[in-house]
């Protein structure tokens, strides 16, 4: 049975190796359209589809509080509370397991440089939890989770091989971490982190006064279902938990649910929509390039109607015509695939090394067999796809014509035409859809990178430090060591000024909840959130945030004066509205006792993202009143900061030599880092609307430059019977650009429906933005025409002697 389809490709091979030029051209449009398609299911493969990699993974999940409402409008999750958690691990009987965690930053010393490394701080059921077995050594047991006990670690894979050059006999030694000893108990597969990017695990130990707190959320949780369970059951659970503690504790927990959600799921959640969009992209330039194909084996296939008739008139049936046309077209298409994994290779370093530390699992994204047999997959289909056309048309001719026609020759039938002007409608229309979503993600980035940030982010240095307790163990010491630091940062040529922030603007922070004085008393589950930074003086200055009122906080604001406040222009409004805030005074519910008064108003930050429309109420506190042991430094030079990193760190070095600094960048960086996730999806997207874009202008151009060449007679005896040549250039002009006219308008209907796809990506314009559209159009339009001219001259140069002698 396979001897005939054996005979059959073997004789492709050889049509296809007569036709050299013709085979290239063909292989190197479907390698484009493979390769970006591979490159992006590479992507979604290893982020969305891929399992965890760990035992059960479907039995991971991880539960978050739901907040309530009125307090977090827009918010569905957020951190867990060591109480709730602890009331969570006894009551819930849906989970074998449950393990709390959080992220810290330590500093490793005593082998090699000092480092500062991002350590997961866990209760000792976490990794039986995740199912994560040590590769060397032994995981955490309920004794490690004791005071007095707890000074163990567990490594990651990775800072085993790249610190201590994956040493066997580490395990049993100690190491220091922020000054104090640590036994090394185990290493553990680097696989999968959790923490993000966690380097070690150390256990997570909480005292009595810490285990009873309930209003201070700072823990993430996951936990193991049973294996009767479901999550619809455990979420039933924790809705009935949820209640209960509500009662209980009205003060802290009223109005806050629980949601359990696979592991997996909650990972993958806020990029899956945009890769769906990019990957539903990559699949229309697949399209585009089978129409391209389909073209050229249009022509190709038609012109060997003399040899298909005489197949038929000794006894070919249709399904082996078929068969033949599609086994060369299979053919064709699998090598495409197979150059095109060479392109997606490339592709995927790519997209790893511009979207790595920003897009879930990168680690995982490889050019896997997985991913290789996708792309045969698709370029067989494809050459299905690009295939059936030619033969249908084949199987429709005239046998007893066919064989009349001169030797190599095939007809121009009118059906053929309609095909080929079909498929170029096709290629436009889709080619028009992509380079609209293109432009309406240009459009959102360009207006993001106009919003007014609230600061100035020219000529800012900014570097993360976190001091070790062990070594500045009370806050005065602390204090004294951000000033010391500041006062160097200071005194170094060209520095205009120098302060610090806990949390950076366009990231994450504290959010709290707060008491305004003269206000009816409220249970802290009533009570309002805003967010909450701690600020050195001067910072106001250093970034330029306008003062609208009153002052910004100076050295004098210390720890024996009287507690003071910034607050932000819409937190103003929000709680003070048509009333001068200066003077007001309100407490932090997390720190009781302490009335704070207003001395300032400053003007909104766009403190959590540029894409954010409405501003955050913000509270800014002077960290002198109370020290924080981190602290992002942020300094401002009279020049651009290029070359100033190096006597920066030399000056945090003269006060700590062994202090470890992380993350030294400008502030223009981290708003374009900000941004990393809208430009991931715009330069895609652009890349392969243009990818799209030049296939479409190769369809146009093939598909009029082969109806030129099948009217040359006709065309002939037009010029010879005395037709101007400007006539005949239009006549193929308008023959040219019928089906790209209506390619556009097929398009721009398209677009319209499809608008709402990327409604959650964009920012500042519609889905249906006008000057989008008309821009897309006139340039496909004109991209049209310029396809169109060169076959469109050729027939003007077309020689009417030589036309008529062609038959």
């Amino acid at each position: 049975m396979l001897e005939p389809v054996l005979q059959d490709f073997k004789y492709g091979l050889r049509v296809l190796l007569r036709t050299p030029g013709f085979s290239v051209a063909a292989i190197a449009i479907i390698a484009l359209g493979i390769g970006a398609n591979a490159a992006i299911f590479s992507v979604v493969n290893a982020v969305i589809v891929r399992r965890l990699p760990l035992a059960d993974a479907n039995r991971v999940v991880r539960l978050w509080h739901v907040p309530p409402p009125h307090l977090f409008p827009g918010r569905k999750t957020f951190s867990v509370s060591p109480a709730n958690y602890l009331d969570w691990s006894e009551q819930a009987h849906a989970f074998d397991r449950m393990a709390a965690y959080a992220g810290n930053r330590l500093t490793l010393t005593g082998s090699g440089e000092p480092a500062a490394v991002l350590a997961g701080v866990v209760s000792t059921e976490f990794f039986q939890v995740l199912g994560i077995q040590p590769s060397a050594g032994r995981s955490f047991v309920t004794d490690d989770g004791q005071s007095g006990h707890d000074h163990v670690v567990i490594l990651g894979e990775a800072l085993w091989r790249s610190r201590f050059g994956a040493d066997p006999a580490l395990i049993g030694r100690s190491l220091r971490l922020n000054g104090e000893s640590y036994s090394v108990i185990g290493v553990v597969p680097t696989m999968f982190r959790l923490p993000e990017r966690a380097e070690l695990w150390i256990p997570l130990v909480w005292a009595n006064r810490e285990r009873a707190v309930r209003g201070i959320h700072n823990y993430g949780v996951i936990a193991r279902l049973r294996a009767n369970a479901s999550v619809r059951q455990a979420q039933t659970e924790m809705n009935t938990i949820s209640g209960r503690l509500a009662e209980q504790y009205p003060q802290d927990n009223a109005g806050w649910g629980a949601v359990v959600i696979p592991l997996h799921d909650d990972i993958v959640g806020d990029v899956r929509p945009a890769l769906l969009v990019l990957f539903g992209a990559v699949a229309l330039v697949l399209l585009i390039a089978c129409a391209n194909l389909t073209n050229l084996l249009l022509a190709k296939t038609l012109a060997r109607g003399k040899e298909v008739a005489v197949r038929s008139a000794l006894g070919a049936s249709t399904s082996r015509v078929v068969q033949q046309i599609l086994c060369e077209t299979i053919l064709l298409a699998v090598t495409g695939g197979i150059a095109g994994l060479a392109i997606a290779k490339l592709g995927i370093t790519a997209i790893v090394d511009f979207a790595g530390p920003r897009l879930p699992r990168a680690n995982e994204i490889t050019l896997d067999g997985s991913v290789a047999l996708f792309a045969i997959v698709i370029s067989a289909l494809s050459g299905v796809i690009a295939g059936i056309a030619p033969a249908w048309r084949l199987t429709r001719a005239n046998v007893a014509n066919a064989l009349k026609q001169g030797l190599g020759r095939g007809g121009s039938e009118t059906g053929a035409q309609r095909t080929r002007n079909a498929l170029v409608v096709s290629e436009v229309a889709l080619a028009l859809i992509l380079l609209i979503g293109a432009g309406l993600l240009i459009r959102s980035l360009s207006l993001l990178r106009h919003v007014d940030p609230g600061i100035d982010p020219r000529n800012i240095t900014t570097m993360a430090i976190t001091i070790p307790s062990t070594k500045y163990p009370d806050p005065a010491h602390q204090a004294q060591f951000f000033q010391t630091v500041l006062a160097r940062i200071r005194a170094l040529p060209g520095v205009e000024a120098a302060s610090g922030i806990d949390s950076l603007p366009f990231s994450e922070g504290s959010t709290e909840p707060i008491a305004i004085e003269g206000r009816p008393a409220t249970k802290m589950s009533e009570q309002p959130e805003v967010a909450v930074r701690a600020i050195l003086p001067e910072y106001a200055r250093t970034v330029r945030m306008r003062i609208v009122a009153g002052r910004e906080f100076t050295d004098a604001d210390t720890v024996e004066r009287p507690a003071v406040v910034l607050v932000s222009e819409s937190m103003a409004r929000r709680f003070w509205p048509n009333e001068n805030p200066l003077g007001k005074r309100l407490t932090r519910t997390f720190l009781p006792g302490i009335v704070r008064e207003v001395v300032g108003v400053v003007a909104d930050v766009k403190l959590l993202g540029l894409d954010l429309a409405e501003p955050v109420a913000t509270l800014y506190v002077p960290s002198q009143q109370r020290p924080v042991p981190f602290q992002s430094i942020v300094v401002r030079t009279v020049t651009p900061p290029e070359g100033i990193g190096a006597s920066l760190i030399r000056a945090i070095h003269d006060v700590d030599a062994e202090q470890p600094i992380l993350n030294v960048r400008t502030m223009e960086e981290v708003i374009g880092e900000s941004l990393s996730q809208h430009r991931f999806s715009m330069l895609l997207l652009v890349g392969f609307a243009g990818l799209a874009l030049l296939l479409a202008t190769i369809g146009i151009f093939l598909g009029l430059a082969y109806t030129v060449r099948q009217r040359v007679r006709e065309i002939g005896i037009r010029i010879a019977l005395g037709a101007p040549l400007s006539g005949v250039l239009r006549m193929v002009l308008i023959e040219g650009l019928r089906p790209i006219a209506i390619g556009i308008a097929i398009g721009v209907a398209s677009a319209i429906g499809l608008g709402r796809v990327l409604a959650t990506m964009i920012y500042g314009v519609t889905a249906r933005d006008v000057t989008t559209f008309v821009s897309v159009a006139i340039l496909v339009a004109i991209v049209g025409v310029l396809a169109s001219l060169l076959p469109a001259y050729r027939a003007t140069r077309v020689d009417p002697m030589t036309a008529l002698r062609c038959e």
